[in-house]
């Protein structure tokens, strides 16, 4: 007899809302003016990180996460570095994800990536140079600077950058450019093939091939009027 049901791995596209206020009135405007910036918000769910706030009783949690689902924004799972928010997530259901203290580099819930550990690299410069290939399950984030990276970027892979990122190789993973709110930051890209890619939040994914004269072809990635763009690089 065929079992009722099969457990199977699963990727799951998700992203982070790092929350700077306990201020339902302040985050309802900001919720109400960032949304329309967004497309499909209801298909996506949503890691909290609470970093900002140093212990659970400083939050009402439960009245975020109503205030979130009303606008669209499903809260999947909660981030801190400390383990004293796992009973907050567990109160409500929500996966728990320990996120790293300032300087460090641990194992985390990242956006875009499924609710167990990643190998996650963070590095404080104004160019970071990634050279060897980046692999499923390894997340790279160039914090205030730009990243470029020459090796391939395979599917699961994350690339992060507060500035630009220029990928000289297919890239075939996920890429979130101006990752603090530049909205000038761009994304080029060697050979398109991405899963996703953001600029200051405002993101696309990609469940089906691009047309043919960006697929596999070199783009850049780019904001205009708060609209993400994807367009060819005429090399001739």
């Amino acid at each position: 007899m065929k079992p009722a049901f099969d457990v199977k791995s699963a990727r799951l596209d998700v992203l982070a809302i790092r929350l700077h206020t306990a201020d339902l009135t302040e985050l309802e405007e900001s919720l109400r003016q960032r949304t329309s910036q967004y497309q499909d918000l209801d298909i996506m769910p949503f890691v909290l990180d609470v970093q900002d706030f140093e212990h659970p009783e400083s939050l009402d949690l439960a009245a975020v996460i109503s205030l979130c689902a009303r606008y669209g924004v499903q809260i999947l799972g909660l981030r801190h570095e400390s383990e004293t928010w796992a009973a907050a997530a567990a109160r409500y259901h929500l996966v728990f994800s320990r996120g790293d203290a300032p300087g460090e580099s641990k194992a985390q819930l990242k956006p875009s990536q499924e609710p167990e550990p990643v190998q996650a690299t963070v590095i404080s410069s104004p160019t970071v140079l990634i050279s060897t290939p980046v692999r499923t399950g390894q997340q790279v984030y160039a914090e205030n600077g730009d990243l470029i990276v020459t090796g391939i970027v395979s599917q699961g892979a994350e690339l992060i950058a507060d500035g630009n990122i220029h990928i000289y190789a297919p890239m075939r993973g996920r890429a979130l450019a101006g990752a603090k709110g530049d909205t000038n930051a761009r994304i080029f890209i060697h050979s398109m093939q991405a899963e996703l890619v953001s600029v200051a939040g405002i993101y696309r994914n990609f469940e089906q091939d691009l047309p043919d004269h960006l697929h596999k072809k070199p783009v850049q990635v780019s904001l205009q009027d708060n609209r993400l763009v994807i367009s060819a690089i005429d090399a001739e």
